[in-house]
């Protein structure tokens, strides 16, 4: 009862009347002021603002046109090579020459294209069937390049026509030259089986490697061409690498989905 007569007596006492009352410490001001600024500013960005979602998936550098696989007709010893791969190849050209209990037998070629591998060497045995090399569809010599990726197909409905790619290539160091700039030209409708992917790539290998997480999506990217870089074609550094880039060269794509409002979050 003491302390409250004494707090009683304080609150009538005229002397203090007066005296201006103090709500918050400048301290105090300043924190609150931050803090309407930053509530404001997140309040405008949510309204104006946008966020864009990358999706990657891996790839490789192709002509678009597919490649096929040829294999040997007989089964024997292969007795000479008569190709080399990374080289144009013309339809009907001769790849290897193979001995057999019936004679010799000339592998050839069905359609022209870039010699992309070729499996058999000089004293291999080969059976009847085996797969001798792979031949990249190639019209021209200067056919541009395009990037093939293949997405989750959960997502491939997600992958806009149009959009921009950022394609980082590993025959590029990324840290010095950049990645490649692109846009996605068409997206597959159907998920790709390891087999179709096999026959367009014209490699087991590459058809077992997309597909090892399930069948995926097919997303064609178009390369953004300049006649300034060295490749022929546009890299996020000013001049890309100081050499051109070849085709059947695995890669990696960053793909730039659609852009959403923030406050579309918060909305039912």
């Amino acid at each position: 009862m003491q302390f409250r007569q004494q707090a009683l007596s304080k609150l009538q006492s005229p002397e203090e009347i007066d005296l201006p009352v103090r709500f918050a410490r400048p301290q105090g001001c300043l924190v609150l002021g931050v803090t309407v600024v930053v509530m404001i500013a997140a309040a405008v960005w949510a309204v104006t603002g946008s966020v864009s979602s990358t999706l990657g998936a891996p790839g490789i550098l192709t002509h678009a046109q597919g490649s096929y696989v040829i294999q040997s007709p007989v089964a024997g010893q292969v007795t000479e090579v008569l190709a080399e791969e990374g080289r144009r190849v013309s339809a009907n050209a001769p790849l290897v020459k193979v001995r057999s209990a019936e004679g010799s037998t000339v592998v050839r070629t069905i359609g022209a294209g870039r010699l992309t591998t070729l499996v058999a060497a000089v004293g291999s045995v080969i059976t009847t069937g085996a797969d001798v090399a792979a031949v990249e569809r190639v019209e021209k010599e200067d056919d541009p390049l395009s990037v093939m990726l293949y997405a989750p197909a959960d997502s491939g409905a997600t992958v806009p026509v149009g959009a921009s790619v950022d394609v980082t290539v590993q025959s590029v160091p990324k840290q010095r030259y950049g990645v490649l700039r692109g846009r996605v030209e068409a997206v597959g409708r159907v998920a790709e089986t390891s087999r179709r992917i096999t026959g367009f790539l014209g490699s087991t290998q590459l058809g077992e490697q997309f597909s090892r997480e399930g069948p995926p999506v097919a997303v064609l990217v178009r390369l953004d061409e300049s006649s300034a870089t060295r490749s022929g074609y546009a890299w996020s550094s000013p001049d890309g690498p100081p050499y051109a880039v070849e085709s059947m060269t695995l890669a990696t794509g960053s793909i730039r989905l659609a852009e959403q409002h923030p406050i579309d979050w918060l909305l039912p």
